[in-house]
């Protein structure tokens, strides 16, 4: 497993090949395509298919009698339970996410046999505390008598999203500063995450689980800020 880029064998580039470059400009020039249109179709055509699609999905009703009053008391009161039920969905399935890419990243480090290095150690503590992050997040939404099971829209967004991160983070030919840095994209959008889901819960009358988020969200500040020094630290390193 490769620990850093190195110069190499590499074609992808027009400047290896400046004839050929020449002549598929010039092909490009005189050869047409087969069907006629432009970039206005496209988007008619995109049109056309987000008008007849349905939704991703929908938050299901509580199947439980106290998740029922609950959302019919909020509903009375002029609240939208169903938004943060869904943005609830989301965070459980971010972290979940989170806790199998953290899983990925240790075992790359861990196969690189890095001598010396606290780097594992930093990283299990990041994935412990995201652990813990999924279990607030689901005794939330039991709290709100939801169901933590159940795949919201959003949740289903977040778990298609976090795909690319895996596939970078199992990859054998990837390197440590690769994945930190893939890594760095989760952090990211998880920290902004825990902004927004804590307005929302205060927003809808439930100051209690706003302030169990305050403590998520100054961890997730420290997660941010640790991965950004590994991934500086990384590079600054290989490129001495």
């Amino acid at each position: 497993m490769a620990t850093a880029a190195k110069l190499g064998t590499n074609f992808t580039g027009v400047q290896m090949s400046p004839k050929d470059t020449q002549r598929l400009m010039e092909a490009v020039e005189h050869t047409h395509p087969d069907v006629a249109g432009d970039d206005r179709m496209l988007m008619v055509e995109r049109s056309k298919h987000n008008e007849e699609a349905e939704r991703i999905g929908s938050v299901p009703i509580p199947g439980s009698v106290k998740g029922m009053l609950k959302s019919t008391f909020d509903m009375i009161k002029g609240k939208s339970p169903e938004v943060l039920i869904d943005k609830l969905g989301e965070r459980l399935a971010f972290e979940r996410s989170g806790v199998r890419l953290y899983d990925a990243m240790i075992a790359k480090v861990k196969a690189m046999n890095i001598v010396g290095s606290d780097l594992v150690k930093e990283l299990q503590h990041i994935r412990d505390e995201e652990f813990e992050h999924m279990v607030m997040v689901e005794d939330a939404i039991k709290t709100l008598g939801a169901d933590p099971t159940a795949q919201t829209p959003c949740a289903d967004v977040a778990a298609v999203k976090s795909i690319g991160v895996m596939q970078v983070l199992t990859d054998p030919r990837t390197n440590v500063a690769q994945g930190l840095n893939a890594l760095l994209t989760i952090e990211l959008e998880d920290n902004a995450a825990w902004e927004l889901l804590i307005e929302l819960a205060e927003a809808g009358g439930h100051p209690d689980l706003a302030e169990g988020f305050g403590k998520a969200k100054a961890q997730e500040d420290d997660h941010l800020i640790k991965i950004k020094t590994m991934v500086r630290r990384d590079l600054i390193n290989d490129i001495k």
